[in-house]
């Protein structure tokens, strides 16, 4: 049998499966864990001043020593259907996206060579890429995953296959099936959120042949959105937002654009730059707070950004199983002890939850199948463990339909599976 590889190259993790001969998916693990951060860190080695990079762990590592001398990129696969984002300069060098995202993946793949000699390689992508329209003909997606391939291929992988990420999920799914059945597959990562409507036959053999998608959409937000309304709302309004400055006397409000940037993790490297420091120093001069935003200042050049965000990943997480918890965070002389209660961080996502519960209809109106035709439910991704997230389907489907597991490796297992059967 022909070796196969599943990678899931995610927003903000990636993971690397293996097909077995006895046809299971394993995952290939680095020193560090079976998950790696989609993360690289960029520095200027001072004894020779040589560019110098890390990835996944050993990047986050490399920036946390050094957050001042360091460039930390995020979230590259959230950049992939947008159009304007063409190149970066890190440290005077030019950088394309797909040279990013293959530097990143070579050092994703690098402990695997043997592994990925002669194999097949299945790559996932979601239904819809971060960015893209939700209607039209779908331009961006298409620039997406060309864009995905391309990288691959300059990662050395030049014949990858691509693979609806929800559709991998619902492979692994698929052994536990034992009679012919329809699931809606719910796929949550960082920055999308993917549903898809398949058919599993158990009697049929051939590995992928035994599914088949009935419909299918996605929607460009998931765990990255919700961080964001914690940030807009407790964190931001310390750092200005909402606030007022003065032009000849006249109040105006404090650019809101820029918190919407700092909420964002994948788009704070881009305030970095003297001209947004600049304007935003300029308008503190006449600020009713202007220590607001000179906090927000400090936290864009010292590159805070990232604890900060793991201050907030953590509080949301923490409201997945209780009512109430604190946002904590301290940055030299900036401190957060901030309680959220769960009922308010979900009128703070109230939005966003219409927006997935819309994805979920139109995937089942894509497939012709009302929510009295779906046997099973399948929930993959960390988001899909906030109470309200799963309220979605526990409305439509019952609770007794819903069924998860293997929220950080269930895709990329189940890209591995996709390959089986192949010559």
């Amino acid at each position: 049998m022909q070796p196969v590889i599943g990678i899931d190259f995610g927003t903000t993790n990636s993971v690397v499966t293996a097909l077995r001969p006895d046809g299971r998916a394993v995952t290939l693990r680095h020193d560090t864990g079976e998950v790696f951060r989609s993360v690289l860190c960029f520095w200027s080695d001072p004894r020779g001043g040589a560019l110098r990079h890390a990835a996944g762990p050993a990047g986050i590592e490399a920036y946390l020593e050094e957050p001042l001398a360091s460039r930390l990129i995020m979230s590259m696969k959230s950049y992939l259907a947008q159009r304007s984002f063409t190149e970066t300069r890190i440290f005077g060098r030019r950088w394309t996206l797909e040279t990013l995202i293959a530097l990143f993946l070579r050092e994703l793949l690098a402990p695997f060579a043997a592994e990925l000699a002669g194999a097949r390689v299945v790559v996932g992508r979601p239904v819809r890429f971060v960015g893209a329209r939700a209607s039209g003909e779908g331009a961006e997606d298409d620039l997406g995953e060309a864009r995905l391939r391309a990288a691959f291929a300059s990662a050395g992988l030049p014949g990858v296959e691509v693979a609806l990420e929800p559709a991998a999920a619902g492979q692994r799914f698929a052994s536990g099936i034992d009679r012919p059945q329809t699931v809606l597959v719910g796929d949550f990562g960082g920055g999308t959120s993917d549903f898809s409507v398949l058919r599993f036959d158990p009697g049929l053999s051939g590995g992928s042949q035994r599914v088949s998608a009935l419909g299918h959409a996605g929607v460009g937000l998931a765990g990255d959105a919700l961080d964001t309304r914690i940030i807009d709302h407790v964190v931001s309004p310390l750092l200005g937002k909402g606030g007022e400055y003065r032009v000849m006397g006249k109040p105006l409000p404090i650019p809101p654009g820029w918190f919407a940037s700092f909420a964002r993790w994948h788009q704070l490297p881009l305030m970095r730059g003297p001209k947004t420091l600049r304007e935003i120093a300029e308008v503190a001069r006449t600020a009713d707070h202007p220590e607001r935003l000179h906090r927000l200042i400090r936290l864009i050049e010292d590159e805070a950004g990232y604890a900060l965000y793991r201050a907030v990943s953590s509080a949301k997480a923490a409201l997945s199983g209780a009512e109430e918890t604190v946002l904590s965070f301290r940055h030299e002389d900036f401190t957060i002890e901030a309680p959220i209660a769960r009922r308010d961080f979900e009128a703070w996502i109230a939005p966003d939850l219409a927006r997935m519960e819309s994805a979920v209809d139109a995937a089942l109106a894509d497939a012709g199948v009302g929510p009295g035709g779906v046997d099973r439910v399948f929930l993959t991704g960390g988001t899909s463990l906030v109470p309200a997230v799963r309220a979605i389907f526990t409305r439509r489907f019952g609770e007794e339909r819903i069924f998860g597991g293997g929220e950080f490796v269930s895709v990329a297992e189940g890209l591995a599976l996709m390959g089986r059967g192949a010559g």
